[in-house]
């Protein structure tokens, strides 16, 4: 596969959603049903090789279709020079495996995160341990709502 639009996934099944950082790479994934997203897990980006390993890894346990990545806009809509490193990083995961991948914009979901961390009551040092996966849950959450409105 590719680089698909979001409703070019597979209808049925778990997607995996990812907030691709510099360091990490926020992992998400639906219920079969897709009603709801979850975080999962942050990877350490030290190297690329054993994160897309983990995150393969995570794709096969939950036997995913799909992965929505989230791709970080400027606030005007345009792409700069992160979005373009997720870009890249899609790029050489495709090249490692092929699947389906989907991007969405995420714009605002890592203090959208931040928020509903602190609202839980959730410990600096665990919202920071957390947020990469909840703003990719966020990430995925978005995913699913535009998806409810597939024609």
């Amino acid at each position: 596969m590719a680089v698909v639009d979001l409703f070019d996934l597979p209808r049925e099944g778990v997607l995996l959603g990812i907030d691709p950082g510099t360091a990490t790479i926020g992992v998400a994934a639906t219920d079969r049903i897709r009603m709801m997203a979850s975080p999962v897990e942050t990877i350490l980006k030290k190297k690329l090789a054993p994160a897309l390993e983990r995150l393969f890894q995570i794709y096969d346990q939950r036997e995913a279709v799909g992965l929505v990545v989230g791709l970080p806009l400027n606030v005007d809509g345009s792409m700069g020079p992160r979005a373009q490193s997720v870009r890249t990083l899609v790029s050489s995961l495709l090249k490692v495996r092929d699947l389906p991948v989907a991007f969405q914009d995420e714009r605002y979901s890592s203090a959208e995160a931040g928020d509903v961390l602190r609202a839980a009551g959730a410990s600096r040092r665990h919202r920071e341990a957390g947020i990469d996966a909840a703003a990719a849950a966020i990430i995925l959450q978005d995913a699913l709502s535009r998806l409810e409105q597939r024609p």
